[in-house]
């Protein structure tokens, strides 16, 4: 994607990857090679922070730095996975005042229920460990609730599943009953490996409103691409790198 958008608009920019195990190290380099961004992965998104100079304060309140930013000299850490959950689910209806159940607690579930609540939703979360859920409940003004609550997927206008539960090499299940999901019922999966999860496929048999987890990671990539170059992100050419690539994996 990153590519893609670079080419589209002639940018003297690359982006590849890198296997990181020692993080301090990889900021002291990116410091002493002058590399313009990172984007950063599990499981290094909280363990980054201290090792920035500054934090976006959206950032800060999830806790989750995904993006890092040199700007002469110093480290700006960014989160953009919630600014792409809301892209994605806005493309297919309005946010504010919608009732939304976040399936997770952790680093993308924190990204999501932060999002919808700037955005205007109301936000029950649910969680394995109550309390996590409890605390990310109460930082975005609302409502904790035990797994269980999936079952009631039919009193929400959008449920988002933000655990690793449908990941392939996790475990190919969905956390959403298929009888409790009712049509026109909007679903968004952040789980993109495999891009058709068993959420995804109950939720469209079911004839609700399905957004894969390609979406959401489009959307967070092309912040990421505005705060890496300062351009607009061409949406388009990105997107048909993605959908190229999720083809390519079948």
């Amino acid at each position: 994607m990153h590519l893609a958008g670079y080419r589209a608009l002639g940018l003297p920019f690359t982006y590849v990857p890198f296997r990181v195990t020692d993080l301090g190290g990889a900021i002291t380099g990116m410091r002493a090679l002058g590399i313009r961004g990172l984007g950063v992965s599990m499981p290094y998104k909280q363990q980054i922070l201290p090792l920035l100079d500054a934090i976006d304060p959206l950032a800060a309140r999830i806790g989750a730095v995904n993006t890092v930013v040199q700007e002469d000299g110093r480290l700006l850490g960014y989160n953009t996975d919630c600014v792409g959950a809301v892209r994605a689910l806005e493309e297919v209806a309005k946010v504010s005042g919608a009732r939304a159940l976040v399936l997770g607690a952790g680093g993308a579930g924190r990204a999501v229920a932060h999002g919808l609540a700037d955005a205007g939703a109301k936000v029950v979360v649910t969680n394995r460990s109550l309390d996590k859920a409890e605390a990310l409940a109460a930082e975005v003004g609302g409502r904790a609730a035990g797994v269980e609550e999936a079952r009631n997927a039919g009193d929400y206008d959008i449920v988002v599943n933000a655990t690793s539960v449908g990941m392939g090499e996790i475990a190919a299940t969905s956390p959403v009953p298929e009888e409790a999901i009712p049509a026109g019922l909007l679903v968004m999966d952040i789980v993109y490996k495999p891009i058709e999860t068993a959420l995804v496929r109950a939720a469209s048999r079911r004839g609700a409103r399905v957004i894969h987890g390609g979406r959401m990671l489009l959307h967070q990539a092309a912040r990421q691409f505005e705060l890496y170059t300062g351009e607009r992100a061409p949406l388009d050419a990105m997107d048909a790198a993605l959908r190229e690539q999720i083809a390519m994996l079948g």
